[in-house]
């Protein structure tokens, strides 16, 4: 046995034993990418490295051994920007999307791209349920929406871009009874003021987060400015339509009531403020950075804060002041909400458009042959939806580089090249997508062929800077890969091998 210090804390373990281990004993998680404790491979990342105090040195947890009398150090600031360095430096050699282009565009950041492969394998009600995750009104957006998303398709590069308002209305028109699984056991009850966008948004979010809703209005119809709108803009049915949904999802609406927040702020557990520009209150002061107001239980979205023209930028709003009325009653403070690390490199250069077109149906814009208002058939749908170049990273919730970039505030442009790498594609149709751009050659990938024993499998090709995980012999990954695809998807820390159904094969905690 042997006697250490980590942190500051004695603890005696087994003389065999890695810092990673034994940090784990008493409670401290390192993190790692390159390791995996079923699969014997070298440190190379250095993200999990630990400060030895009494040589100076920095040294990988995950390969590195105890000594006698060690004194590390795994939570101090140096170590903390010690593993952000290691990160930046695998980011200058990273060329990748976490978020597609066109969802980066969304003002709601609704997961386009997942959205388009639901619908193009026939699975519209799944797709409904994606953009319920962000669009609220997603009938009414598809009317309405000036669509800031397609102005980011990289597919406008090639020729029209995907016709993504389009395909939101078709999912929301084909399923009109889809309601999300609550949120239970709140007993509170939130009034919103106004029932427009941003009032009905806010009610949509608040019902999933399992509070009891009723939503004010001083007309006798709600809808707000959509009330203003012609047929050929929103048809009154869709907006009738849309507002029933609401109401079957538990919202109480009631019209022709002139209310005031600071009057009902003491009948209620919050309340939300959407009631336009002509409903702003004497004596409340709105904080438009966190939708909060002077008044603790008080919330205000969209233009009663300053005027919101783009639909989706009032819908947008609205989901984030239920969200901080909701973390008020949950009893935690309202801060403002960050954004996850996100890589991007721009604009495709022309062999990485061939490369996304690999799997993208070569045709342009689809036109409803029923004509706009109508919208899709289901085959129009899907022949559109497979326009989309699929450019976000089927991993993106589950890519550690991504979570580590995120949690230690990682710089990708620090040690940014001059030129950066092309994006290539590789496939192995139907199951798995390979981008070596984002490999951090750990060669988690090479030992997991290795151990099913495929016959070629996968390689070190190279030296050097240069050096590269790839198939051997010039072969393709259908016959490189044919039994330990779905492994090495789970083993590769990053999006460099993904499933190509795009949904991530893990979850990381």
């Amino acid at each position: 046995m042997i006697r250490i210090k980590i942190d500051n804390t004695e603890l005696t373990v087994p003389a065999d034993t890695t810092i990673l281990k034994a940090a784990a004993h008493i409670g401290i998680n390192i993190p790692v990418m390159c390791h995996n404790d079923s699969i014997p491979n070298h440190a190379s990342c250095m993200v999990c490295s630990v400060k030895n105090n009494l040589t100076g040195n920095f040294i990988p947890a995950c390969e590195s051994k105890v000594q006698p009398g060690m004194d590390l150090s795994c939570n101090t600031q140096e170590v903390f920007e010690f593993r952000k360095n290691a990160l930046e430096l695998l980011l200058s050699d990273h060329t990748g999307d976490c978020e597609a282009p066109c969802r980066v565009g969304c003002p709601a950041f609704m997961d386009i791209p997942k959205m388009n492969r639901l619908i193009a394998q026939g699975k519209d009600a799944e797709a409904l349920a994606v953009v319920k995750e962000e669009i609220a009104l997603p009938l009414i957006l598809g009317y309405i929406c000036s669509a800031p998303c397609e102005g980011a398709c990289r597919r406008k590069q090639v020729e029209n871009a995907v016709s993504i308002c389009q395909l939101k209305k078709f999912v929301a028109l084909e399923n009109e009874d889809y309601f999300p699984i609550k949120e239970t056991g709140k007993n509170k009850k939130i009034a919103i003021i106004g029932a427009g966008i941003s009032g009905l948004t806010a009610a949509y979010h608040v019902l999933r987060y399992g509070y009891e809703c009723v939503v004010f209005d001083k007309n006798h119809e709600a809808g707000g400015s959509l009330l203003s709108l012609s047929e050929d803009e929103l048809p009154k049915s869709i907006l009738i339509k849309e507002i029933e949904i609401l109401q079957k999802f538990g919202a109480e609406l009631c019209l022709n009531t002139a209310v005031s927040a600071i009057e009902i702020k003491n009948e209620y557990d919050a309340v939300i403020l959407a009631c336009g520009a002509e409903g702003k209150e004497e004596g409340i002061q709105m904080d438009a950075e966190f939708y909060t107001t002077n008044y603790p239980n008080i919330f205000a979205c969209g233009s009663v804060i300053s005027p919101v023209k783009m639909a989706v930028k009032a819908l947008a709003q609205g989901k984030a002041a239920a969200q901080s009325a909701h973390t008020f009653l949950s009893g935690n403070p309202v801060i403002k909400q960050q954004k996850t690390f996100n890589s991007r490199f721009g604009k495709l250069k022309q062999p990485e458009i061939e490369a996304y077109l690999k799997e993208a149906k070569t045709k342009d814009r689809t036109a409803p042959l029923r004509g706009i208002l109508p919208g899709f058939t289901v085959e129009e749908a899907i022949s559109e939806a497979e326009r989309c170049m699929h450019c976000d990273c089927r991993k993106s919730s589950s890519c550690i580089l991504r979570l580590l970039s995120d949690k230690y505030q990682a710089d990708q442009r620090k040690y940014k090249p001059e030129e950066r790498k092309l994006v290539r594609k590789y496939f192995k149709k139907g199951i798995l997508v390979y981008e070596p751009e984002k490999c951090i050659k750990c060669g988690l990938c090479v030992e997991t062929v290795k151990r099913n024993d495929e016959l070629v499998g996968l390689t070190y090709i190279g030296r050097g800077f240069d050096m590269q995980i790839s198939v051997p012999f010039n072969l393709t990954l259908d016959s490189a890969i044919e039994k330990a695809a779905y492994q090495c998807i789970q083993n590769c820390p990053t999006g460099a091998l993904s499933n190509y159904s795009g949904e991530d094969t893990k979850t990381i905690n």
